[in-house]
């Protein structure tokens, strides 16, 4: 019997978080017998057998890793533990793991990268490009040198992690993608995104402090013809390459 990806999801909302559940397994080309989900949020992250799956994704988050300790709440703060606890099994193991934006942030921060607002990115499309690195990397190959994706985060590594690999960057963001050891990914875009997907999580994140709130209606019509094959892609590839 093969194994299923573990999803582990950080939204608070359920209407974002089934959102992107849906999204991840439109684009990873997953069915619901071949994943299990975890919202981490609720239930925590604690007694994951790695051996039990094929590998993991994690999605998105509204929690900023750079808030003061003292200003974040009890959930986070558990979240951020939890995840420090899987990522010394998983580097240790080399294990499949792919983490999308938030993803992105706790790893580089569990490698020791200063995470900041200083390469924030308004809610939107970009394009970005790949490293020589990049290039050459089993999930991006074939890939154009330059492709678009759709993003939106208060912060971000200031610098490649410490024993990352850089695979694509772009000047508003140096660190766009990075690979740790042979099987370890973080995207600080979102390969599942796609304009619909976006345009739920613009109306309910309004709030937040992404964007200032009357300007969603502006920010959905500029996604709304956005076309993502390769971000899209790269997720089906990270499946593809490690289910089992």
């Amino acid at each position: 019997m093969s194994k299923p990806f573990l999803i582990i999801q950080l939204r608070p909302e359920d209407a974002t978080a089934d959102n992107e559940l849906e999204a991840i397994k439109q684009y990873g080309t997953l069915d619901d017998s071949e994943i299990v989900r975890l919202r981490a949020e609720q239930a925590g992250l604690k007694d994951i057998e790695l051996s039990r799956y094929a590998g993991i994704i994690v999605g998105g988050s509204p929690f900023d890793i750079s808030t003061p300790a003292d200003q974040k709440s009890a959930t986070q703060l558990e979240i951020e533990a939890g995840f420090s606890d899987l990522f010394e099994t998983v580097i240790a193991q080399d294990f499949p793991f792919l983490g999308c934006c938030s993803g992105n942030g706790l790893l580089g921060n569990y490698l020791g990268a200063s995470i900041s607002q200083k390469y924030a990115e308004a809610v939107g499309a970009a394009t970005i490009a790949l490293s020589e690195e990049g290039k050459r990397d089993p999930l991006l190959r074939g890939f154009p040198d330059t492709f678009r994706v759709l993003l939106g985060h208060k912060e971000a590594c200031d610098d490649t992690p410490p024993g990352a690999v850089l695979l694509a960057s772009n000047t508003a963001c140096p660190v766009q993608m990075f690979r740790v050891r042979n099987n370890i990914y973080a995207t600080q875009f979102h390969p599942e995104a796609d304009a619909a997907g976006f345009t739920v999580r613009i109306n309910i994140y309004k709030d937040y402090g992404y964007f200032p709130a009357d300007s969603a209606e502006k920010l959905i019509a500029a996604i709304e013809k956005e076309e993502l094959p390769e971000a899209q892609l790269l997720l089906k590839r990270f499946v593809d390459t490690y289910r089992t």
